[in-house]
């Protein structure tokens, strides 16, 4: 009896177990780097609005007002001003948008004083009255000094102050702000 030649007892050509896992190796890491691309594509693009940094205009929060310092007279009548600023919301910006306006004042030659014109009792309008040369509220008839102190119990706090500079001179830059409105504290609203 003859012993079986060992190079004529095989299956297949030679080295085709180590082929076919080598394929299968290289067919899931193709498909793992294919699967991904979009996969991290998708994660940043959910993640962009938490990694995104808010800018100002002026990178300090101050907003340059479209008045010069000379149109406001000085001890004169408050001028309310919209303030225009560009909106973001979680993916898109809105350029140029009205978020507000304020009332700027000029007391003395490089002073202004500035009030938000949302009112603190419900957040409703305020004008300016000149005959009585107070600030009033027609939502609950509320009235305001014109140094923005509340001259009735109505509403729960003074009319909100805002920040304001002079800068080069004749610039008027503004920090504008919302606060909450009900409560005799002065709250931020999350900005735009």
């Amino acid at each position: 009896m003859s012993l079986p030649h060992p190079e004529l007892n095989h299956d297949g050509p030679p080295g085709e177990p180590r082929r076919g896992f080598l394929t299968q190796i290289l067919a899931a890491g193709i498909g793992l780097l294919v699967g991904a691309v979009p996969a991290v594509s998708g994660l940043a693009f959910f993640l962009d609005p938490l990694l995104r940094t808010k800018k100002g205009s002026g990178g300090d929060g101050f907003l340059k007002m479209p008045v010069a310092l000379d149109a406001l007279e000085i001890n004169g009548e408050p001028q309310l001003v919209k303030v225009i600023m560009d909106k973001v919301d979680a993916w898109n910006t809105y350029l140029q948008q009205p978020v507000g306006a304020v009332f700027l004042r000029r007391t003395d030659k490089d002073k202004i004083v500035a009030f938000n014109s949302r009112c603190p009792h419900l957040g409703c309008a305020v004008d300016y009255k000149s005959a009585e040369k107070h600030y009033y509220c027609p939502c609950h008839t509320s009235t305001f000094a014109l140094d923005g102190t509340q001259q009735n119990k109505i509403p729960p706090r003074d009319l909100d102050s805002l920040d304001v500079e002079i800068r080069n001179g004749t610039e008027v830059w503004l920090k504008f702000q919302n606060f909450r409105a009900t409560t005799p504290d002065k709250i931020p609203v999350a900005s735009t």
